[in-house]
């Protein structure tokens, strides 16, 4: 019997603390691929194993009582000390396995990741891959993600973090239409021309585009007669003529190799961003982890080439 309430406490806790760090008892059941009513029952249990009300309920939304704050610092302490035991054994394994979930943002998954993982496998086959891409901020540690890939300066998080490469944000048009329109020498030759403009999704805000113009640099936010918010679509505008806009090169770079896109004004480029892997502390010694972050500072060398990384099964090749 007794374990039995050790079990039953065990989860109760694994639950309440997956509620605690989302939010959601919904949320909660989706990332423990359980029902909402199991999430909801165990907690209950443990509330009644505690004689303690964890949670503040009403019909949108859950907060922790003060016992409830108090219980999730002992939980997570609790919960990564396990983890810790689990990473320990799987470290002591001679060829890297499991499975690693990875984070990453939709154009850096479906054009770097996607094309240069299966050759990962076939090197690594007895690590399956769980690739959860979005544009959302992702708490590694909360959604007990191995790897992410991210793009830019890294807040001081705690994560151990490796630059993969950098690559640098410029402008981009199709032949046809600077063939129509002209080719801009300068920057504020944009004014007359046909913008495609990124609108972030996290702010609503227009992106500023930065060029240097002699000693100094500038901003502008030329008139934009098609703003969008995905940067994928930025570039597939752009390459069906749509006029001038800005994106990365490694998401260019396979539109100039096949002669979609051109490059213009490269001299007033200044903007430069940097492709990180970052992982939890948790994950320090986990070969697979291990594996993955070295495959990928391979493979990721060339995002400003034609084809964004070189070929990961032949010659060895963001942020």
């Amino acid at each position: 019997m007794m374990e039995q309430i050790e079990f039953d406490r065990l989860t109760g806790i694994i639950a309440f603390s997956r509620a605690a760090s989302l939010g959601s008892f919904t949320a909660a059941a989706r990332s423990l691929s359980v029902s909402p009513s199991a999430i909801s029952k165990s907690i209950q249990r443990l509330e009644a194993l505690l004689g303690v009300k964890l949670f503040t309920r009403t019909t949108r939304s859950i907060s922790l009582t003060p016992e409830g704050r108090e219980l999730q610092d002992k939980a997570l302490t609790l919960l990564q000390a396990a983890e810790d035991v689990v990473q320990s054994v799987t470290a002591a394994q001679a060829e890297p396995s499991g499975t690693l979930k990875i984070a990453a943002s939709l154009p850096i998954g479906t054009r770097i990741l996607a094309p240069a993982l299966p050759e990962f496998r076939r090197r690594f086959p007895k690590i399956k891959l769980d690739i959860r891409l979005s544009d959302q901020y992702v708490n590694l540690v909360e959604e007990r993600v191995d790897v992410a890939v991210r793009i830019g300066q890294l807040p001081d998080s705690g994560l151990i973090s490796r630059t993969l490469a950098t690559f640098k944000l410029g402008a981009y048009s199709s032949p046809s239409y600077l063939a129509a329109r002209g080719t801009p020498q300068q920057p504020e030759d944009l004014a007359e021309h046909d913008c495609v403009n990124f609108r972030f999704q996290s702010t609503g805000q227009l992106m500023s585009w930065t060029f240097s113009v002699g000693d100094r640099k500038v901003e502008l936010r030329p008139p934009a007669s098609v703003v969008v918010d995905v940067s994928d679509a930025v570039v597939e505008l752009l390459a069906a003529g749509a006029g001038i806009g800005i994106t990365a090169s490694w998401i260019a770079g396979p539109y100039v190799g096949r002669g979609l896109l051109v490059p213009i004004l490269e001299s007033h480029w200044v903007t430069s961003y940097d492709i990180h892997a970052v992982w939890p502390e948790s994950r320090r010694n986990n070969p697979a982890v291990k594996a993955l972050v070295s495959y990928l500072a391979e493979v990721i060398q060339s995002p400003e080439s034609t084809t964004g990384r070189r070929a990961a099964g032949g010659a060895h090749e963001s942020g």
